[in-house]
């Protein structure tokens, strides 16, 4: 599920980050590493990737703005701040808890294909090629973040658009600095991309994300005038501006000249939809994730197999807890790969996937002396019945778990005409194969990696939180939910800890598994656990990176405090008040 660019990123080693979590032997010993205390604050937190950004939404916060307005006015900070992740070009899922009717609500914000390209229309472009391309305009679906924040607003804002689309706009106008990890993918981005011959126009993204012919430096001053305009008419004329004025005709006139085709009547078309979150109980804690086309019954699918086992007393880094965490995760997968995609399109028997008799099925698939070299898709029935994450909670106890993205880190290597963003490429994790529930059609949404994540417990939110990064989403919700739920620490502790990554699985787009697949692992994963690892079959390669951003908010209903977590390995903070 990992585009070509991603990978050349992952060997470059700019993900790459070293994990101090004590080792020895096969156990883990000592208290959890952090790289900080946890921010503990009553009245609001906010927790992003990028520090300005997290300011932003404690500003509005303290102007009496509801979690979502701050998690809105964030957003669009972020789409400018870290445009290597987000953006408008791109797609956004969303869970908010409401202190008021006592609910949480979960939206599905993804973008669908062009209604005029036929799968027969697309094969014939694609000139005998049976994957989908990872950039340019065959890969790009409509953008859904913009039609989300309104949908988001509808229902939980106060404040008007404008004041919340106001911050973003003045950084666009006047610029801000950017930040380390940011300008290092960003550079990698730009150069990527310009060697991708799917890329049709690149010009426009040249003009846009370069200055002086580089990718902005650490700390240099970057300035988006065309997003700020962006951001202005949106401010001015709401979301019928981005799907059915001006900004829809710019687009449309766009892909008309590089030979696309999605047109304006894609984008009048385009709707989100407010989803019921699918949950299970994982030890007396209800986790809460969207269904298909997220992934996010792959975390639900993990842990119920993992219920079956004592994680605690195996110990946190201990060679039987990651054995069994990498064997539920190729378990999880194979399912995912066969059996997700868009239930317009398709029926996915998810409430069978997440139930505990068919995890009792999959856990029997399990050796602990040994990886299993054959796992495959358990047979599923029906029943009837690199990504942006941010999390904000306001003095009213709103929590809004929010994940955008733009799919491939910067995206598709198109920027329209003078708008200032870059469309996004979800549309590459469609599969050509016709008997995949993921198989392209006009109107259909592509399967889609992005993954809030919400925790209850005993009708109380206890956590909102994400990670992401790819198919790193799912199997690092479970690391950390595990870190917490079975080894007992706390929301910064289990985002530190050592990780680890298996990929070479089978995949939506059709690709199958390969072997055992391959587990990247960060070094504080000890020598004697690799071996004891290595000697049960698991492949093992150097960590050098990919381990996921995560952002958490966890509610302490004793104290009546927020406490927020952000991630080591990038740019982020969380800051309260």
């Amino acid at each position: 599920m990992r585009s070509t660019l991603l990978g050349m990123i992952l060997m470059a080693g700019l993900y790459s980050v070293q994990s101090f979590a004590a080792g020895n032997g096969d156990r883990y010993v000592g208290a959890p590493f952090a790289t900080r205390a946890p921010v503990i604050a009553q009245h609001g937190m906010a927790a992003t990737m990028q520090p300005l950004a997290s300011q932003i939404a404690l500003d509005v916060l303290k102007k009496g703005g509801t979690a979502v307005d701050a998690a809105i006015a964030a957003n669009a900070a972020l789409g400018l701040m870290e445009p290597v992740s987000c953006g408008v070009g791109g797609d956004l899922f969303a869970i908010v808890w409401d202190p008021k009717t006592k609910h949480l609500y979960g939206y599905n914000g993804s973008g669908r294909a062009p209604k005029g390209r036929t799968l027969a229309d697309l094969k014939r472009k694609l000139g005998g090629r049976n994957y989908m391309p990872a950039f340019g305009s065959l890969s790009v679906t409509v953008p859904g973040t913009v039609d989300g924040w309104y949908a988001l607003h509808d229902k939980f804002g106060k404040l008007p658009m404008a004041d919340l689309l106001a911050p973003a706009t003045a950084y666009a106008r006047d610029g801000f600095p950017v930040s380390q990890f940011i300008s290092a993918l960003w550079a990698a981005n730009m150069e990527g991309l310009a060697l991708s011959p799917e890329v049709e126009e690149f010009e426009n993204a040249q003009k846009t994300y370069l200055v002086n012919g580089n990718a902005p430096a650490q700390g240099q001053i970057f300035k988006n005038p065309d997003l700020a305009r962006t951001y202005q008419m949106l401010a001015q004329g709401g979301r019928d501006a981005f799907y059915k004025g001006q900004l829809a005709k710019t687009m449309d006139a766009y892909f008309r000249r590089i030979g696309g085709d999605l047109r304006a009547e894609d984008f009048a078309a385009h709707k989100g939809e407010w989803v019921d979150p699918i949950s299970v109980n994982y030890r007396g804690y209800d986790v809460y994730e969207l269904p298909p086309n997220s992934q996010g019954g792959a975390v639900l699918e993990m842990l119920k197999i993992l219920e079956g086992y004592d994680l605690k007393k195996m110990g946190p880094g201990s060679a039987d807890a990651l054995h069994l965490l990498i064997e539920a995760k190729r378990l999880a997968y194979e399912d995912l790969a066969k059996y997700y995609g868009d239930p317009v399109f398709a029926q996915v028997p998810i409430k069978t996937l997440i139930s505990a008799d068919y995890a009792k099925q999959r856990r029997a698939q399990i050796r602990m002396d040994r990886a299993n070299p054959s796992i495959g898709p358990g047979e599923a029935k029906l029943v009837k019945g690199d990504t942006t994450y941010l999390t904000v909670a306001d003095k009213d106890g709103m929590m809004v778990s929010l994940i955008q993205s733009n799919y491939a880190d910067l995206g598709s290597g198109l920027v329209a005409d003078g708008l200032g963003f870059m469309f996004h490429d979800r549309g590459a994790l469609f599969a050509l194969d016709e008997k995949s529930p993921n198989v392209y059609a006009p109107g259909k949404r592509p399967f889609n990696t992005i993954i809030p994540a919400f925790v209850m417990k005993d009708g109380e939110p206890w956590m909102s939180f994400g990670l992401m990064g790819g198919d790193m989403q799912p199997q690092g919700h479970v690391q950390v939910l595990v870190n917490m739920i079975d080894f007992g620490m706390n929301v910064q502790e289990a985002g530190d800890f050592m990780r680890f990554r298996h990929v070479g699985g089978s995949e939506v787009t059709g690709q199958t598994a390969r072997g055992v697949g391959l587990v990247q692992m960060e070094s504080g994963i000890s020598a004697p656990v690799r071996a004891e690892l290595t000697k049960r079959g698991h492949q093992l390669i150097p960590g050098g990176g990919g381990f996921g951003g995560y952002n958490a908010i966890q509610w302490d209903k004793k104290n009546r405090a927020y406490w927020g977590a952000t991630e080591m390995r990038k740019d982020g903070v969380a800051i309260g008040y």
